[in-house]
């Protein structure tokens, strides 16, 4: 594996780049190794003990697009002009508690511990989950798992942003209506997953209004 070898004018000039894009170009679609390589990042992305309690589903079907509409207030033109739209779903507590399933799947299939690692792994998570984090409830464990979900956020739009590609995260949905219309129409087990964010990908309309606008980094950087 090689190391990375890329100036860090580009990288900070692809942060300068990116913006939160209302609006897109609705004839420019991203091609298909373009959105792959995009989703690819998420997939890379790092998580709490390597657990990755996320799933996401790129939304095509017009129809569908159609049906979000209503229950996300933040995304109608960017579901109407963006060439890719994603929604960013994260575990709940039945997969994510310390003994679940999938936790164990985790470990055994994907990891390929050993036993006596899977011991030793589940005794710390659990210690993570009941007094490290206090992670005592469902609604705790679902924003724990949004927490790692959003990592893979960042990565997707920097990676995009990195090779001129647009995005726009949203969190303007309401949850509930939000999750009745997955369960209904996008075929999510409720009762296992829940929606995080949802985010758009494609190539801007028009440039920002205004240049990029952040507090000093004197202001937000301590050394000790």
């Amino acid at each position: 594996m090689n190391t990375p070898n890329i100036a860090k004018e580009d990288i900070l000039n692809a942060f300068q780049y990116r913006h939160a894009t209302k609006e897109f170009d609705n004839t420019k679609k991203i091609a298909d190794e373009d959105i792959n390589f995009i989703l690819k990042t998420a997939n890379l992305s790092p998580s709490s003990f390597g657990f990755e309690p996320w799933h996401f589903i790129v939304v095509q079907d017009a129809e569908l697009r159609e049906l979000l509409k209503p229950v996300a207030w933040g995304a109608p033109l960017k579901l109407d002009t963006a060439s890719h739209f994603v929604l960013g779903l994260s575990m709940k507590a039945p997969m994510t508690k310390w003994d679940s399933d999938y936790i164990m799947s985790m470990m055994k299939d994907v990891k390929q511990f050993p036993e006596d690692v899977i011991e030793m792994y589940s005794k710390f998570y659990r210690e993570f989950q009941e007094h490290d984090f206090s992670l005592d409830n469902d609604k705790k464990l679902f924003d724990w798992a949004s927490k790692q979900t959003y990592i893979a956020l960042g990565n997707m739009m920097t990676s995009a942003a990195l090779t001129g590609i647009d995005s726009c995260p949203i969190e303007g949905f309401h949850e509930e209506k939000a999750e009745a219309l997955l369960k209904e129409k996008f075929d999510v087990d409720t009762n296992k997953y829940g929606l995080s964010f949802m985010v758009a990908f494609g190539y801007r309309k028009e440039e920002p209004a205004r240049a990029k606008s952040r507090r000093d980094f004197e202001d937000i950087i301590t050394w000790k």
